[in-house]
């Protein structure tokens, strides 16, 4: 591999990299509104990873003003209320790794490069709401469980928890209502492929809890669970 971590202000690589989210994941309100201003207003903190001429990772970062306080609403609040004020930290809000990259290191690439952007523009900590890779085999167990299992050598069970633990992360807590998405149910059958015959709870693939309809309307609240990094001065 011939791995290159660029800005989005160095290269514009927009819509070189395959989408791999669920498609329910891109009707969060807050987040479809606020997202494209990402690359616009914030070019600095948001990252490419290149093999070669090829696109294989991207992470996205965003300066808040956080005042040490885990915020229920997670990625949500860092898209409207963490934006007011003078920045005090980075927050990451999303990466990803195609899944033939995955496991080879990309990812601690792209953690450390974070902590090393918020150092050099000044910010005093790396947090991040962060989406356990796994928790969408388990969306019946509570998140408030979930991030507290670990393997017998003490590490997180969840594979992406556990590698922000390994770079020196800490849990902080739960964002209970990191993101919030509401759709009739035309809408989420659309989104998911799936029928819901009834109003109750259903276990939707890539959700990381079910999805609860009542007349007729379907809310997914996620949960996501908050972590803090050191900083890295350089990388």
């Amino acid at each position: 591999m011939k791995i290159r971590i660029l800005t989005h202000a160095e290269k514009d690589l927009s819509g070189t990299f395959p989408d791999l989210w669920p498609e329910f994941v891109k009707h969060d309100p807050i987040v479809d509104t606020f997202w494209p201003r990402l690359y616009e207003v914030y070019p600095d903190f948001q990252l490419w990873v290149l093999d070669g001429k090829t696109t294989v990772a991207y992470a996205c970062t965003l300066p808040v003003r956080w005042d040490g306080i885990p915020e229920p609403r997670g990625l949500d609040w860092a898209m409207t209320n963490g934006v007011a004020g003078e920045p005090s930290t980075l927050c990451a809000v999303v990466a990803a790794i195609v899944p033939e990259y995955r496991g080879k290191g990309l990812a601690e690439a792209m953690l450390r490069r974070m902590t090393s952007l918020a150092a050099a523009h000044g910010l005093d900590e790396l947090i991040a709401p962060v989406r356990p890779t796994w928790k969408e085999r388990y969306p019946l167990t509570p998140m408030e469980r979930y991030m507290l299992w670990r393997r017998e050598d003490g590490l997180p069970y969840d594979p992406w928890l556990r590698t922000h633990e390994r770079l020196g992360a800490e849990i902080l807590d739960v964002a209970p209502r990191s993101m919030t998405i509401t759709g009739s149910r035309e809408e989420w059958e659309g989104w998911t492929g799936l029928q819901f015959p009834e109003d109750g709870d259903y276990v939707v693939p890539g959700a990381l809890v079910p999805v609860r309809f009542e007349a007729g309307h379907g809310t997914y609240v996620e949960p996501n669970v908050w972590m803090k990094h050191p900083l890295y001065e350089e990388y």
